[in-house]
């Protein structure tokens, strides 16, 4: 049998190696890379699509610039008549954004992202300069309601302006400091391309 005194010392012993443990634990660094990327991998991946979708998004802006230019020149010169209907003009609009933009069928009859405001004017003053928006309570939407379309003939003051609903996926702080928001009140989803084209038709036969 161990005496009281050797039961004294292995008791000791004991605590301390449990102490030595618990030290060594604490200092331990295995596996600490995995937990902190653990931990910062949600708002890391977070902030990379909204890199992405932001660079999308500014690609998307001058897409539907550079379509809202050509066909606005093709009205000017008369490569479109003035004939031309509203779902055939949407129709080769959507041809021309198509490498990022898909436009249904039903896109194209009734509008729900793409908007097209396509109007004459009696003089170049007479061209509105700002977007319009309808009051949404203490938010604001845009306001389709004095929309048109009207390509002009030869010689006339022509307006094109095109407005496109870009989705969006990880806008996590615009929704917050924008006062544009659908008519529900809800959070925006999406962010708003404006592009616009002034210009005086071509005296074509």
């Amino acid at each position: 049998m161990l005496s009281r005194h050797e039961d004294r010392k292995s008791s000791m012993r004991s605590v301390f190696n449990k102490a030595g443990l618990a030290r060594r634990f604490i200092r331990s660094r295995d596996g600490a890379a995995a937990i902190e990327f653990a931990i910062l991998a949600i708002p890391y991946f977070l902030v990379v699509f909204a890199i992405i979708e932001t660079f999308l998004a500014l690609i998307g802006e001058q897409l539907v610039s550079n379509a809202t230019d050509t066909m606005a020149r093709r009205l000017r010169t008369g490569q479109i008549a003035s004939t031309i209907t509203r779902d055939e003009f949407r129709k080769q609009f959507c041809a021309e954004v198509s490498i990022l933009i898909t436009c249904t069928a039903e896109e194209i009859k009734t509008p729900q992202k793409l908007y097209i405001d396509l109007r004459k004017f009696s003089a170049f003053a007479d061209i509105p300069k700002s977007i319009p928006l309808t009051p949404n309570g203490q938010y604001y939407d845009l306001d389709t309601s004095a929309f048109g379309f009207s390509p002009g003939g030869p010689s006339t003051i022509n307006m094109l302006r095109v407005y496109y609903r870009w989705q969006v996926t990880t806008d996590l702080i615009r929704p917050f400091l924008t006062r544009i928001r659908p008519k529900d009140g809800s959070m925006p989803s999406h962010f708003l391309i404006v592009a616009t084209d002034a210009y005086l038709n071509e005296a074509y036969q």
